[in-house]
């Protein structure tokens, strides 16, 4: 719920020309939200651009995304990234790549020297179905199953990639967790909008790792309830009501129909909820704008452009920045 009130908003936000782009996961929170509670804390995540609720799950601070995403003063990236690319070390939080299928190669690479270390902790990657196109997926499963590499390996089926469904990528002659077989490791496919079997079979792959059993790869069938982007209009090539149908069904409206009849939940509590998530994303929206917006607010320094990219300045970069007079 508060994945999906901080996507409102912030959605909203690049309505109004606060910032240049955003992503929304509506339909997909329940894979993000699952899989963070199914791994460890210090397990390293490589995630694509729908799984901020990754962050969101570690408590990461609201403000911090935001500001990310307005590229304001606040911005620990200091503008660099495209909106909605967060990065965060102390989360293990692994950047966000807008070259599609590289995080499974970094998340088999990181694993390996994780094992060579005899360290507990695994990797997991995410990418879209489109991606299991690019050589990147190969190479990953390849690598993973040869070395035994201690990852998860995730697929977020949401049916769409960008604007072409998922049978392009030769979804429906078989299902993309059944990939998995030929490179030697096992693949499950799991209903993405169901919590709960999200962390069950998450939490599975992640025991299988720490008993040095290798790598699992993992198909979550899911729905992308919204457009691929702000830029995108996805009117344009799938029906118009589709959306009102929910395939799977809302993951939130899941959950909460299972805890209430289980006992758990109430409807009076859900409302309660709805309203606090609302605030708390409220509140640090306008904490976050106090920083700036697109086009409003203070700037980072001009000679910030040449920091942060090697340990040492070359030459070259001191004479630009000379040559600017910063």
């Amino acid at each position: 719920m508060l994945t999906r009130a901080y996507d409102n908003r912030m959605y909203r936000a690049q309505r109004q020309g606060k910032t240049s782009f955003y992503m929304t996961c509506t339909g997909e929170e329940a894979i993000a939200v699952g899989q963070a509670f199914a791994l460890d804390r210090d397990d390293m995540l490589f995630p694509t651009y729908r799984q901020q609720g990754l962050l969101l799950a570690r408590d990461w601070p609201l403000v911090d995304m935001m500001c990310q995403v307005y590229s304001n003063a606040g911005d620990r990236l200091k503008g660099r990234q495209m909106p909605v690319m967060y990065s965060s070390r102390e989360a293990g939080f692994f950047s966000i790549s807008g070259n599609l299928g590289t995080q499974f190669s970094q998340a088999v690479g990181w694993a390996m020297a994780s094992a060579y270390k005899r360290d507990r902790r695994i990797a997991a990657a995410w990418i879209g179905e489109g991606a299991t196109a690019e050589a990147d997926f190969h190479h990953a499963l390849t690598f993973a199953t040869v070395y035994d590499a201690p990852v998860i390996l995730n697929v977020v089926n949401n049916q769409w990639a960008i604007s072409e469904y998922h049978g392009i990528a030769d979804g429906e002659h078989a299902t993309f967790a059944a990939r998995a077989t030929g490179f030697g490791m096992p693949g499950l496919r799991v209903d993405g909008n169901d919590l709960l079997a999200v962390y069950a079979v998450t939490r599975w792959a992640a025991e299988r790792c720490r008993a040095n059993l290798g790598p699992t790869l993992i198909e979550l069938f899911t729905y992308r309830a919204g457009a691929h982007s702000t830029s995108d209009d996805p009117s344009r090539y799938r029906p118009l009501d589709e959306a009102q149908t929910w395939p799977l069904g809302d993951p939130i409206d899941r959950l909460r129909r299972h805890l209430i009849v289980t006992g758990e939940w109430s409807e009076d509590q859900h409302d309660a909820l709805a309203a606090e998530v609302r605030e708390t994303v409220v509140a640090a929206q306008k904490e976050a704008e106090r920083l700036g917006t697109l086009g409003k607010g203070p700037r980072h320094d001009p000679n910030s452009m040449f920091e942060d990219v090697f340990k040492d300045m070359p030459w070259h970069l001191r004479r630009q920045r000379q040559q600017l007079g910063v």
